[in-house]
């Protein structure tokens, strides 16, 4: 066995002096992975880990529960967007809002306004409603109060909810929240690292004796 620094070969003393250096690079590798790997954590914080799974997993119980989270609402809204008929949750959210309006004053213009976007036969965003709830959406228009659109949102609530949110539940936009994919520099590649250093550092060593 190599007994002191003096009693060593050359070639010894090279493969030494090699191995402490590689040794030093794969510690920094492996500290700097557990660096980016925080880092990462605090850059870029996946909705998964915003939200408790406990949390996510009530989105399934209920549509209610889903669109009365700020983050169960705006993944339905993605999911929505991706089948082009977001305009359902869009007047939604616009019923929810109009409905806190403390001004008298405001009620009409603000009625009118979801009702040319959403409801009119010329509507931008129309939503699909029956004739009748249409019809007696068109008369709370005369005279604009705070429930003129519960009917018509009551339809588009049972719309979504017997169609799209099944959808929802099996689809990636959910099912990632509840199961996220690993991905980066998890513990086991830093595990790796480790590893194969002390194999390197195994080698060297019986080069010596």
């Amino acid at each position: 066995m190599c007994k002191g620094l003096a009693a060593l070969p050359a070639t010894c003393l090279k493969s030494a002096k090699d191995m402490k250096h590689r040794l030093g690079v794969l510690l920094q590798k492996s500290d700097s992975c557990d660096y980016g790997s925080s880092q990462g954590k605090k850059e870029k914080i996946s909705p998964s880990q915003r939200v408790s799974q406990e949390e996510v997993k009530k989105w399934a119980e209920s549509l209610e529960n889903l669109i009365h989270h700020d983050r169960g609402l705006a993944a339905f809204r993605a999911f929505l967007k991706s089948e082009y008929s977001e305009e359902n949750i869009e007047f939604w959210v616009s019923c929810e809002d109009y409905k806190k309006t403390k001004s008298p004053a405001k009620l009409s213009p603000k009625a009118r306004k979801i009702y040319d976007e959403f409801i009119s036969v010329q509507a931008t965003k129309e939503v699909n409603l029956d004739s009748y709830t249409r019809e007696k959406t068109s008369h709370n228009m005369l005279e604009p109060t705070l429930s003129c659109f519960d009917e018509a949102q009551r339809k588009i609530f049972t719309l979504m909810e017997k169609d799209s949110y099944r959808r929802f539940l099996k689809s990636p936009y959910y099912l990632d929240l509840v199961s996220p994919p690993r991905a980066g520099c998890g513990p086991e590649n830093c595990k790796r690292t480790h590893a194969h250093g002390l194999d390197y550092n195994s080698n060297i060593i019986s080069q010596c004796a």
